[in-house]
């Protein structure tokens, strides 16, 4: 593990707070909000990720041949247990937090692995599902070496980068997934890292 985890020790088995979450607003009615260092327990989740999920490699084809996916992945669907039980306290510190704005809960978790910079995630927005005609939001929590996610207006303009670092939050919401597109790109050095994606049912 090559990124430097809590100074502390472990934190405490409590859900985690949204002191200090910050909101930015985008365009077209899109906004992210940031919680730094937000997950206790980051440290012993990384861990226990890295070693128990199922990953699995996948190839998707790109024009005329199949390509490696550039990271590893693993959703739990609704109903399965998580790997950790700190990410199922922060699901449900999700649902409760964002259910006034969002009207549901969150209940699947997509996990990606980024083994190193070489790993990746080209521009999309998440519009597999309802996600293409209405607003909802991902939350995504990272864990491991920081990697930088970019932001961009679908429709053209200057992107932004979100540094997230160990234990990080970030929330997509409102029109995010269809009028803004996200991006990891590749960088020259980086250690593992691993993001836990949040979603409300059918949002891709």
């Amino acid at each position: 593990m090559d990124f430097q985890g809590t100074l502390f020790g472990p934190a405490p088995t409590t859900a985690p707070a949204f002191e200090g979450l910050e909101r930015r607003v985008l365009t077209r009615g899109a906004w992210v909000d940031v919680c730094r260092t937000w997950l206790p327990e980051a440290d012993e989740v990384f861990e226990t990720l890295l070693l128990d999920v199922p990953w699995r490699a996948e190839r998707r084809q790109m024009y005329d041949r199949e390509v490696d996916v550039p990271r590893l992945l693993h959703t739990y669907g609704v109903g399965e247990p998580l790997p950790h039980p700190a990410l199922g306290r922060a699901r449900g510190a999700l649902s409760a937090h964002y259910r006034p704005e969002l009207g549901e809960p969150f209940v699947t978790a997509g996990c990606c692995y980024y083994r190193d910079g070489r790993d990746s995630v080209a521009w999309h927005g998440d519009t597999i599902g309802r996600g293409r005609t209405q607003d909802t939001m991902v939350a995504i929590v990272s864990l491991g070496d920081p990697r930088r996610l970019m932001l961009r207006p679908r429709l053209g303009g200057a992107a932004i980068p979100l540094e997230m670092g160990h234990g990080d939050l970030l929330v997509m919401g409102g029109s995010c997934q269809r009028t803004w597109e996200h991006a990891v790109p590749k960088v020259a050095h980086a250690g593992p890292r691993i993001s836990v994606q949040f979603r409300p049912i059918h949002v891709g």
